[in-house]
């Protein structure tokens, strides 16, 4: 049988904090979202002045990278480029740049999904939280 790392209550506060302080520190409104490996909520942190609908989109988010193994921004180029066929695959709803997979020893253990600036901005929120892990 394959044992595999996962994440801790202590590693998803860490991850946040990280998150959140890159955030701040440009001054971006943001909701930063936490899941697990199966996309099942962790964490939801809305930033104040963050737009409502973020708070629906940043859980997606996560949710599509963890289950996909991959940046959500994958998807979005695929569709983009005339696969709009992934517009229907099961549990993708989250299809847009901002979604983060967090890989520890090969393992996908979980995502961090971010919504609320534009799409690389999201994406680097989420790998400043990502970094706190020191992956």
């Amino acid at each position: 049988m394959q044992t595999k790392p996962i994440l801790t209550l202590e590693d998803i506060k860490k991850i946040a904090a990280a998150a959140e302080q890159e955030a701040l520190s440009n001054g971006w409104k943001v909701v930063i979202a936490i899941c697990d490996d199966g996309g099942h909520p962790l964490w939801l942190q809305r930033l104040d002045g963050a737009a409502p609908i973020s708070s629906h989109i940043a859980p997606e988010k996560a949710k599509t990278a963890a289950l996909g193994q991959r940046e959500s921004k994958i998807y979005e180029e695929m569709i983009n480029n005339g696969r709009f066929a992934f517009l229907r695959a099961p549990e993708l709803n989250g299809v847009l740049e901002g979604g983060v997979p967090i890989v520890v020893d090969g393992h996908t253990v979980g995502a961090v999904g971010v919504s609320g600036v534009k799409a690389a901005q999201d994406a680097q929120i989420a790998k400043a939280g990502i970094a706190a892990l020191g992956l």
